[in-house]
Formats: C-alpha cells, structure tokens, sequence
C-alpha cells in the first residue's frame, strides 16, 4: 500500500476506516487535529512516520466497524451519532460523575490531581450536554430537513443563524475546547494509568475515562470530517428563501 504522508490525518481517517483505530494506538489526533498532514501529526504525536505507514499498511484491509458514510444520507449518519455517541456519552457522563464521588472520597487527600481531574470532567460534560441539546433540537434536524429539499429540488426556508456554516463553525469551536480538556485529564491523570494504592473503583474511573474519550475521538471525527463538510456543500444557499 503505497500511502501519501502529504495526506492529512482527515483524508486518511475518511478512506481507511481502521486507521482510526492506529490514530488511537499512537495518539494521533485525528478529530480536531485532523487538517494536518500526517506527517505533521507524527512529529507533533513524537512517533516515526514509518513506524505509523506500516500500522496503516497492516490495517488497511480490515472493513471498518461503522458504515461508509461518505455515501450514507445525511439523516443516516445523523441518527447513528445521536442513537451511539450522544446516547453513550450521556450514560458515561452519569456513571462517571458518581464514580468520581466516590474515587474521590477515598483516594483524593493521597491523590490530589483527582480533585482537578473531577473539575475538568464536570466541565466537560456540562459543555457536552449543551453542544448535544444544540444538535439535537437545532441544527440536525435542520440538516435532515435541507437533505430533503436537496433531493426534492425545492426551496429551503432560510434558518435564522443564515448558513448552516455558522452553527457548524460553533459546533466545531465547542468540539476544539472538548479536546482540550480531555488532553488537560489525560495528561493529569498519568495517561489514565492508576496509582499503585488504587482500589478497584479508581481502575474503573480510570478504565472508563479513557473509553470516553475514544469514543468521543471518534464522535467529533464523524461530525467534524465528514458530516459538517458534506452538510455545508450540500446547503442550496442560492435556491434558499427568506421566512417571510
């Protein structure tokens, strides 16, 4: 397999889908670092450039776990994110605020960096919640109804925030602060490797903590690089009318 590394992380994510799964394994941002070149991404991940081409070679025939959803429809792709990211991350949230009660009664006087850890991780999944409701309620459906006037050939009524651009460029300022908290835990958290005094709920805390932000990694790819582009060159803004 012969791969360009003038290619960014994004266009690779897009046309090999188990190179997520190595982006993952070597901590290669491919979400909301995906414009840069994947050469780039190595130095700035500090791993060798051949070291990630022969991952990428190895994995490249593996069918990728989640449909092609650069041929999916748009409400396609939208239901998948709502009924298995947003539906996920909203359980862990949960589990995980309690979780953090917990680990943190127990080991925080010993651990400190839990206390800071459990403030950033409510950060989190208050600005997620908001960014999720925002979708759910505003800009999906808008989405969903502008695919179907796509198809139709009829004119879309005008939103109120103009161009389905201006909500996208806020969704994915809101995703960029997401991945900079989750960078702020990991980094405080060891790489999410428990202490040697750590009970069993730490190691879960922990455990699942790192399963959030895989699946997160893989919630913003889907909406950054590869819903929010087909959605903006899809828009009919020539064709769209004002509500009168």
């Amino acid at each position: 397999m012969n791969l360009a590394t003038n290619k960014t992380v994004r266009e690779l994510a897009i046309e090999i889908p188990a190179a997520t799964r190595v982006f993952e394994k070597m901590g290669i941002d491919y979400c909301c670092g995906g414009k840069r070149s994947l050469a780039d991404a190595c130095a700035v991940a500090g791993v060798t450039l051949e070291d990630v081409k022969r991952e990428l070679t190895a994995t490249s025939h593996l069918e990728g776990e989640e449909p092609n959803f650069l041929t999916a429809t748009l409400e396609g792709l939208i239901d998948h994110i709502v009924g298995k990211h947003h539906s996920f991350t909203r359980l862990e949230i949960a589990r995980l605020n309690s979780l953090f009660e917990k680990v943190c009664a127990a080991h925080a006087e010993n651990h400190p960096e839990l206390l800071r850890i459990n403030v950033l991780f409510r950060e989190l999944g208050a600005d997620l919640d908001t960014h999720m409701a925002k979708e759910e309620r505003v800009l999906f459906p808008y989405l969903v109804r502008m695919e179907a006037s796509a198809k139709q050939n009829v004119p879309l009524f005008r939103p109120p925030f103009g161009t389905v651009a201006n909500p996208v460029r806020m969704m994915m300022l809101e995703h960029d602060r997401a991945g900079e908290l989750l960078k702020e835990i990991r980094a405080l958290s060891a790489d999410y490797v428990p202490p040697t005094d750590a009970c069993f709920s730490y190691h879960t805390l922990y455990s699942a903590l790192e399963a959030l932000e895989k699946d997160l990694h893989q919630h913003i790819h889907l909406e950054n690089n590869i819903l929010f582009p087909r959605a903006v060159e899809m828009e009919p803004v020539a064709e769209a009318v004002p509500v009168s």
